[in-house]
Formats: structure tokens, C-alpha cells, sequence
């Protein structure tokens, strides 16, 4: 079934466009009908969007070849999206080192599970996904991302767990809500993703005193985010979070599905009630609590990336992402229309008159099982995070992260996390 365009009445024109654009793109001329909204000015051929690329650009998934910062030359990834990162707190701790990094051009990065390096080249990078408990460094760097027309979000893992001490390595609540609202005013609406992650039940932390957490920062986040998601803390699949959380005398309660299903209906009541009207979604979880209004999430996310680059035509052509003008029907000698436009269903909206279909799905196989991301490169390594966190997932301990975090403390420049 396909739905039906708002009723509105374009005014179109016919217009020819001369256009040339400096170094490596191209000079064009054709004649183009401009249909004109309140909004902006959408320039189609026939129902596409035209989108000036360069047409020099190396494939999405190709290698290529790099210089090193030794004068070495090295075969690098070159991926479209990048992921900043799950394994480490970039943001937080490394910002200066990721954007001198996307300066040089590349970084190298040793796989957790063969030892082996390999590098990193940023030069078709479109698109960079951050995590991070505490982005406010961002701050300090957004800007070079808008000169280089690169996108982005922040996945903002903003928890309360002060109280418990589960989390020393944190700034308190009130400042991290403060960065927060800061970074929303930069990059706008919808670009900052709250995340309370993980929901933890300890017996001193019970689903009440979790929600009573979660309605504190919902309160003051409800005109600055548009989504919350959340996961069930899972000590049990983590065999290292589960030794180190009794190792420091934290006695967690596993979740069961009647919890689960207690605290979704909960926090879905609290949400409504409260008019915060968050999209709530799960991160990596089994369990469907889709009868709470609660989704699947993907938080590497090719929905949002097209909401908000969609003129960007490599990154659409690596998702495989068709841009589309709404047709309006033929006008009447009044310029009424006859019969309202038709929309796809499973269209994504980006402005009254043009919306996005997905050719593909993008899912990254490589992920676990309920894991909706799509695919992206990550660039960050594990026992690297001096945030601390007692039930940490990517740290084998405190130790090992407050060496590395040391390393790199003494070789800031190295094209490598953990310094030389």
C-alpha cells in the first residue's frame, strides 16, 4: 500500500542551470524544473534528486593505498562510516588524538583477536557514529566535521548511578545533562541519542529505584532528545564483568522476562504520562516488548544518516538509497489536483516534497545476533577506557586500561590509540 503526500500546491517553473564547481567536480548544464516550497529549493530532472558528487571518488568498500607518517606506504580500509567507538570512550578521552588523526588522513588499528594491524584511511569517510559517556570534547572539534561536510550523531550513555558508585570515572548528573543541552544547540535536535545503558538491578538498585533514575534525567532531557534507548544488563553472558563485579562485592540481579516485562510497562506508563513522548527502543536485546511501543534499535542507524545527509550522494549510493521528488497529479486549468501524489510505504520523509526508499538492507552481519547496526568500521580498542566502570565489557580490568591510558598519555601523536 502505498500512502498519500499532504496536500500542498507546488508552484513549478522551468529553468536552466549552468553549474560549475571548483577542483574535482564537474561542469554541467541542463534544463531542470524547480519546484518551490517554504522549505527549500529541490531541483529534479525527472523524480530524482540531482546531487553533485566526485566522480573521482574511490569505491565504498575498495582499499586503498596510504602514506604513513614514517613515509611508508601501507594498504588501508577506506570506509564510508566509521564508528567512534563501542570499544572505548573516544569522545571523552581521545577527541584530540581521533581529529588530528582524521587530519593526517588515517590510523591504525590491532584486532582484538589475531593481535595483527592494519590502517585506517579516512578519505572516504562520510559519515562518523560517537559513543560516549562523556562527549563533551566533542565541543572543541565539531566544526572541522561541518568543513569537511562529514555527518554525524552521539550515542550518549547518560546513566545515574552516582549513588552506587558504579560509575566513578563519570562527571556528575547534572553536568553530563549539561553537555547534553550544549551539544544539542550545536548539532541539533535528534543528533544526540540519550542512551540509559545498561539497566543494572542490584540489591541496592531495584526496577523502582531505576525508574525514579531514568524520570530525574527524562524530565530535564524531554525538549533536548527524541529517543531513549536502554539494554538489560546481561552479567552473566560476560564472564569478565561478572568476575569483576564480584570481585568488587556488586551483587547484581540477573534480569528475568517478568522484570523485563514489568519495567518496559513501566517506563512506557512514565513516558506517556509525562509527556516526553521518546521514541524507547532496546539495544542488542531478544526479548520483544513491541506491545510497550518499544523497538529493535539500531544505533549505527541508516535511517537517521539519511535523515540527515541525504544530500550527500556518496554516502546514499553506498547505502543504496534512492532520493525521490514527490509527483504531484496532473493540474486542472484551475491548477488544482486531481488526485493526491502516491508515497511508498517504508518511505523515510525528509522534507514535504522529497522523501528516501532503501534499495537494500544494511545490516552488519558481523554483529551479534540482535544487533540492528549497520555496517561501519570501528576504530577504537578495547583496554583503553579510564572511565572505570564496575561492569565495564571493554576492559579486562582497570589495570591493563590505566596502562594504556598512560602510554597514550605519553605519545599523544601516534598513529595508534595506545600510543607507541
Amino acid at each position: 500500500m502505498a500512502r498519500r503526500a499532504i496536500r500542498q500546491r507546488p508552484r513549478h517553473r522551468f529553468q536552466m542551470v549552468h553549474q560549475y564547481l571548483p577542483t574535482r567536480f564537474v561542469y554541467f548544464t541542463t534544463y531542470v524544473r524547480v519546484i518551490e516550497c517554504r522549505y527549500e529549493n529541490v531541483y529534479t530532472s525527472t523524480n530524482r534528486l540531482i546531487v553533485l558528487t566526485d566522480s573521482n571518488m574511490t569505491k565504498p568498500t575498495s582499499k586503498i593505498k596510504i602514506t604513513l607518517d614514517s613515509g611508508v606506504s601501507a594498504e588501508a580500509q577506506a570506509p564510508i562510516i566509521v564508528s567512534a567507538s563501542r570499544s572505548t570512550d573516544i569522545p571523552a578521552f581521545y577527541a584530540d588524538w581521533f581529529f588530528e588523526r582524521l587530519k593526517r588522513g588515517y590510523s591504525a588499528w590491532t584486532n582484538p583477536f589475531n593481535g595483527i594491524t592494519s590502517y585506517v584511511s579516512y578519505s572516504n569517510t562520510r559519515f562518523i557514529v560517537f559513543w560516549s559517556k562523556n562527549p563533551r570534547p566533542l565541543l572543541n572539534h565539531l566544526d572541522y566535521l561541518f568543513e569537511r561536510n562529514i555527518g554525524c550523531y552521539i550515542q550518549y550513555t547518560l546513566n545515574d548511578y552516582e549513588q552506587e558508585g558504579l560509575e566513578k570515572g563519570v562527571p556528575p548528573v547534572w553536568q553530563r545533562i549539561e553537555t547534553f543541552k550544549m551539544l544539542v544547540n550545536k548539532l541539533g535536535k535528534g543528533r544526540v541519542i540519550w542512551r540509559f545503558d545498561p539497566m543494572i538491578i542490584t540489591d541496592k538498585i531495584s526496577i523502582e529505584d531505576l525508574l525514579r533514575k531514568v524520570q530525574n534525567i527524562g524530565d530535564q532531557l524531554r525538549d533536548y532528545t527524541e529517543k531513549l534507548v536502554f539494554s538489560f544488563a546481561d552479567i552473566i553472558s560476560y564472564h569478565k564483568v561478572k568476575a569483576n563485579l564480584e570481585k568488587n562485592g556488586i551483587n547484581y540481579i540477573e534480569w528475568d522476562e517478568a522484570m523485563m516485562n514489568e519495567f518496559a510497562e513501566k517506563l512506557s506508563v512514565m513516558n506517556r504520562e509525562r509527556g516526553w513522548n521518546f521514541q524507547l527502543a532496546t539495544c542488542g536485546e531478544k526479548i520483544d516488548i513491541d506491545t510497550y511501543g518499544i523497538k529493535h534499535n539500531r544505533c549505527i542507524d541508516d535511517d537517521l544518516m539519511i535523515r540527515f545527509a541525504y544530500r550527500d550522494k556518496e554516502l546514499m549510493d553506498f547505502l543504496k538509497v534512492e532520493v525521490n521528488v514527490v509527483q504531484p497529479s496532473a493540474p486542472s486549468m484551475f491548477e488544482e489536483f486531481e488526485d493526491q501524489p502516491l508515497i511508498p510505504d517504508g518511505a523515510i520523509m525528509l522534507t514535504p516534497y522529497t522523501y528516501a526508499v532503501k534499495q537494500k538492507k544494511n545490516k552488519d552481519k558481523g554483529q551479534r545476533q540482535y544487533c540492528g547496526c549497520i555496517i561501519s568500521k570501528d576504530i577504537g580498542q578495547y583496554n583503553t577506557c579510564p572511565h572505570l566502570c564496575e561492569y565495564c565489557y571493554a576492559n579486562t580490568s582497570k589495570e591493563t586500561a590505566l596502562e594504556n591510558w598512560e602510554r597514550y598519555n605519553k605519545n599523544r601523536h601516534f598513529d595508534i590509540i595506545m600510543g607507541q
